[in-house]
């Protein structure tokens, strides 16, 4: 295990890391925060749990790194136990709800000696309710995780147990925010949020276990512009009168309040469409409210040195988003990882155009000559045969149910973030079978965003666009023959090493050197200027750079890992980026 860079985001000082509300999309008032220090201990995963607890853990971050105060390797066979106590005091007719924001892998839960329930999956948040298991005063909470990692087909993104190359350091047990929530006995579970297509109105449904009236009140910079009552469980179209679009350039967002009985929520909406339309040459453009876009922006990972997959605190989601911004980009690619709902929060606020990945599972680089072969010549391969489903360890029922529970799950936990545009579920073929299928079943989902069908390798012909990964090599045309909108969705990669600002000295990971600040802007503008910028003409819709940071031993970010250091000049970057807008909008009239 590497010691981290610190970076600038540390809070190891704070009693309570992460204290901000975890759910911004459906806030209440009452609510507690159990991160902070936990006792844990590591055993057998066949043991019982551990007679005493050996060492002192800072949740919600991962054993693995240094914010967690442990830093140590968890493997496949070992079992992760947490404990901690917490103090409530009940109240008459209300419930107590336990969050967790997410748990990697597999968990069980138990108050006061009591098991209250079990988790699968190690991005979507989950929850119970442990009224009836929970006392006035003291209550006992112990958690219980095992992760297999690299060595089962579970979805894991990017963490391996021996880390190298484009593999990090794994992220096990919980690592996000766990906290409890008082609320009436009949409340609001959720919410779905939609957007018309013709953006004159937003379609709302209040999710609840029981049917009942409840009104809703929206506001748009801070003034009512729209009350009504309206039933739960039932999608109910709301008129918007001169709406305020959001865009990048204007990330406005509605207010909302909703009342169902006893208890109230507020929550927001953006007023934004995605969608596609014929370019010059019949080609397939994006459009976004029906004007059309082009996508600028990095790959992003999400992992910092300190915290790992966790991050360190609020600003530095805020850092990374406006970092990106301020050079000129619009959008951003989440790889193969699923985010905090701050994350997705500040993103919607301060606005980025989200791509967003389904995390990969089952497993990668399966056939090497096939996928050399398919991606030098650009040849079709068939994902949905026996050999398909045995190469990507897609052919055991259980892993494919999983796959499709979880993407069904993702589908729904990230529905109303008005940054999200374009649904990802694989990515260079990794775990990647049936995508023609998976793609219908992603639209029927959720006709309102578009969807990458097989990012970079092994496309089938389908989906809402071309989506090709390109490095080393110069960027190729569209396709004449293949009229789809055309997505450069991985480009770049240029390394620069910063060797004080290095995750480990000995190793570094990277598509193409340079040796000064000078030296690597001058070959980024020159990529986007006459690169990327010749494509616009000929039907290219956008580009994603890898990447925004570097990762552990890559070096290819536009900053260092520890955010510190942006390696390129800022004006020069920025103005090549403009230079490329411009082309954009003097080709397709914007």
């Amino acid at each position: 295990m590497n010691t981290p860079i610190e970076t600038v985001f540390s809070r190891a000082n704070d009693i309570t890391p992460l204290n901000e509300y975890p759910r911004p999309q459906l806030k209440r008032s009452n609510w507690t925060n159990l991160n902070g220090m936990w006792e844990y201990a590591v055993t057998v995963s066949d043991e019982n749990p551990p007679l005493e607890y050996t060492g002192k853990i800072t949740v919600p971050f991962a054993i693995e790194t240094s914010a967690s105060g442990v830093m140590k390797n968890f493997n496949p066979g070992d079992c992760l136990h947490y404990r901690r106590f917490f103090e409530i005091s009940k109240n008459d007719n209300k419930r107590v709800i336990l969050h967790f924001e997410a748990v990697d892998w597999k968990c069980d839960v138990y108050l006061n000696g009591i098991k209250i329930g079990s988790h699968t999956g190690g991005y979507i948040p989950f929850s119970f309710d442990i009224t009836d298991f929970s006392v006035n005063g003291e209550n006992e909470l112990k958690v219980s995780v095992t992760d297999p990692t690299d060595t089962h087909w579970q979805q894991r993104g990017k963490q391996k147990l021996n880390p190298s190359g484009i593999w990090y350091t794994p992220t096990s047990g919980i690592w996000q925010t766990v906290w409890l929530e008082e609320v009436p006995e009949e409340y609001i579970d959720s919410l779905t949020v939609t957007p018309s297509k013709e953006l004159d109105s937003v379609e709302i449904t209040v999710n609840s276990a029981s049917s009942a009236d409840c009104s809703i009140r929206i506001l748009q910079n801070k003034e009512t512009i729209m009350e009504r009552s309206i039933p739960s469980n039932s999608p109910f179209v709301i008129p918007v009168e001169n709406p305020q679009l959001w865009t990048p350039e204007s990330p406005f967002l509605y207010d909302m309040e909703i009342t169902l009985g006893e208890d109230s929520v507020k929550s927001y909406f953006g007023m934004r469409t995605i969608s596609l339309s014929k370019g010059p040459d019949d080609r397939d453009i994006f459009m976004l409210n029906n004007t059309p876009v082009f996508m600028n922006g990095p790959l992003d990972q999400g992992y910092w040195p300190e915290s790992g997959m966790t991050q360190p605190s609020d600003e530095a989601i805020i850092f990374d988003l406006q970092a990106m911004k301020d050079l000129g980009m619009n959008t951003i690619r989440k790889h193969i990882k699923i985010e905090s709902r701050r994350w997705y929060y500040h993103a919607d606020r301060l606005g980025l155009m989200v791509i967003q990945d389904m995390p990969n599972g089952g497993r990668e680089f399966a056939n090497y000559l096939r996928t050399v072969l398919a991606i030098a010549f650009d040849m079709t391969r068939s994902d949905s045969d026996k050999t398909a489903y045995k190469a990507s360890m897609r052919d055991n029922k259980e892993s494919t149910k999983l796959f499709e529970n979880e993407l069904e799950e993702m589908l729904v936990h990230l529905h109303n973030h008005p940054s999200i545009v374009i649904w990802c579920p694989f990515n260079e073929s990794w775990g990647q079978y049936d995508a023609e299928r998976i793609y219908k079943k992603v639209k029927s989902m959720d006709p309102s965003r578009l969807v990458d069908h097989a990012s970079g390798w092994f496309d089938q012909g389908c989906g809402d666009f071309k989506s090709v990964h390109t490095y080393k090599i110069k960027l190729k045309d569209p396709s004449k023959n293949d009229k789809r909108a055309y997505l450069i969705s991985e480009y770049g990669g240029y390394n620069l090493i910063d060797r004080d600002h290095l995750w480990r000295s000995d190793d570094t990971s990277g598509y193409k050197y340079f040796k000064s600040q000078d030296e690597l802007t001058e070959a980024y503008c020159s990529l986007i200027e006459t690169q990327v910028i010749p494509l616009v003409e000929k039907g290219l819709c956008g580009v994603i750079y890898t990447q925004l940071s570097d990762v552990e031993i890559e070096t290819n970010g536009f900053y260092t890992y520890d955010r510190k250091v942006l390696k390129m000049n800022a004006d020069k970057v920025s103005l090549s980026h403009e230079k490329l807008m411009k082309t954009f909008a003097d080709t397709y009239g914007k």
